[in-house]
């Protein structure tokens, strides 16, 4: 969507040619449809990548990335884990939970050196990664729609768990109010997002991302500590066995449950987008202050992931909830609490993963439709995306169902799989070395996830439907 020649430069480097959704050529960045449109001259092509929201601002610490990473990886997917065990057993279960991040941290410090593995330049986007690795209009439709559709789904996602958290809170402390259809909290929401979406670009998030990172730690400690005093005080009437008591049955359930801890590792979608918001200098590469942070951040992604599941499924066993804060009901103003907490937390998590959507509409708009840049642009752009989500959110608002067909369908490419084939296409391991090896292994068990886990996913959503009333 930019032109090498006129991307904006952080210290050290440019951003590579990058082509835009309807193939036009960086050297004539033109109106895709062929109306005549005049070629935009070099000042407003910088000008443009000066405004994006990806690009417009590299001056993150590394603090920034840890707090991103964490509001990022620790989302709405760890209330899933409890419900993943449910389906999956004690074994299976944490063996996938800690397999997934193995796998995904060493895929993560793969996208962390290749955002500059060309000297002088950057790329700042997954679809540039990828134009790099695969050719430019290959490249660019083997990643962007698995980008945007990871990036779409947690939307939705997070506002159906915005909406339920939020319901639940007022169930707790204010009952009158708790009798209202879920489908107004999810509403409420979304309008919620309309004001927070006119945020011009990632770094302008940092206050709420890093609220929202400590939220998502208050409500994992909340659910550990919560789930396991209720553990410890009816621990005897707890049934661990298996969820369905059919072979087909438990089958589904496993696959969603693969599926479903699958989503609880999306950051990936947006980690070049995050690292691009870092400074770099050939002396100190943004690398080293983005690989710091996610150390951090991924150091209590593995501490709440396994808290969380091991306490909530000890404590309610096969009944629990897909949601663990929906299992938990005293103390009242705890679970209350908790409650807050998430939905804050989705509120951050949703700007990060849609800047980078905003970003995609947004390039398309200027460079393609040859719109005007400007708060114009950006309000009915991003609103009609927020209303999109919240919409269909409204319509379909089954988060277990949700997290284990879109954490296969696509989670388990942009996280597990696709950096390890990105890092053997570029850097050519030798064949049995260490990395070939970790590589491979991680791209068949991406491959595996993706192939089956949104069966399951997709099974849970209709069995569920079936009971649903639209807008209930």
């Amino acid at each position: 969507m930019t032109n090498p020649h006129h991307s904006r430069s952080a210290q050290a480097g440019s951003s590579p040619e990058f082509i835009n959704p309807l193939g036009s050529s960086p050297e004539n960045t033109t109106n895709a449809t062929g109306a005549g449109a005049e070629t935009r001259s070099a000042q407003e092509q910088f000008d443009i990548n000066n405004w994006l929201p990806i690009t417009a601002k590299r001056n993150a610490k590394w603090w920034y990335s840890a707090f991103h990473n964490v509001t990022a990886v620790v989302g709405a997917g760890i209330l899933g884990l409890p419900y993943a065990l449910s389906g999956l057993g004690w074994g299976p279960g944490i063996a996938a939970i800690i397999l997934s991040w193995v796998i995904t941290f060493y895929s993560f410090w793969q996208l962390i050196r290749l955002h500059e593995i060309v000297p002088g330049q950057r790329f700042d986007r997954y679809p540039e990664l990828g134009q790099h690795c695969f050719g430019p209009k290959l490249g660019y439709w083997i990643i962007m729609p698995q980008q945007v559709t990871v990036q779409v789904a947690s939307s939705i996602v997070y506002t159906v768990t915005g909406g339920k958290s939020l319901k639940k809170f007022f169930e707790l402390v204010v009952p009158s109010i708790g009798d209202i259809r879920q489908t107004y909290f999810i509403l409420f929401f979304t309008i919620l997002q309309l004001g927070i979406s006119q945020s011009p670009n990632f770094n302008s998030l940092k206050g709420i991302s890093l609220l929202a990172a400590f939220m998502s730690f208050g409500y994992a400690m909340i659910a550990f500590v919560t789930s396991t005093i209720m553990g410890v005080d009816h621990h005897e009437h707890v049934d661990h066995s298996f969820r369905s008591h059919s072979t087909p049955g438990r089958v589904f359930d496993m696959l969603s449950g693969f599926g479903t801890i699958a989503f609880a590792f999306a950051g990936h979608s947006v980690a070049l987008e995050i690292q691009a918001t870092i400074p770099s200098t050939p002396e100190k590469p943004s690398r080293i202050a983005m690989w710091r942070g996610v150390v951090v951040a991924y150091s209590i992604v593995i501490f709440c992931y396994l808290a969380v599941a091991i306490s909530g499924f000890w404590a309610f066993g096969n009944t629990v909830d897909d949601d663990v804060l929906l299992s938990l009901e005293k103390p009242a103003w705890v679970i209350a609490v908790a409650n807050l907490m998430v939905f804050f937390h989705v509120i951050g998590s949703y700007q990060v993963f849609s800047m980078p959507v905003f970003d995609v509409i947004e390039s398309f708009l200027v460079n393609n439709l040859t719109f005007k840049p400007g708060r114009q642009l950006r309000l009915i752009a991003r609103s009609a995306y927020v209303l999109t989500a919240g919409f269909i959110a409204m319509c379909i608002p089954f988060f277990g169902g949700l997290l284990g067909l879109f954490g296969g369908l696509v989670f388990s490419s942009t996280s597990y799989y696709m950096p390890c084939i990105m890092w053997i296409v570029t850097q050519k391991p030798k064949k049995f070395s260490k990395h070939w090896w970790a590589s491979w292994f991680s791209i068949v068990v991406g491959v595996l996830l993706a192939i089956f886990s949104p069966i399951g996913g997709a099974r849970e959503i209709i069995v569920q439907a079936k009971s649903y009333r639209m807008f209930s």
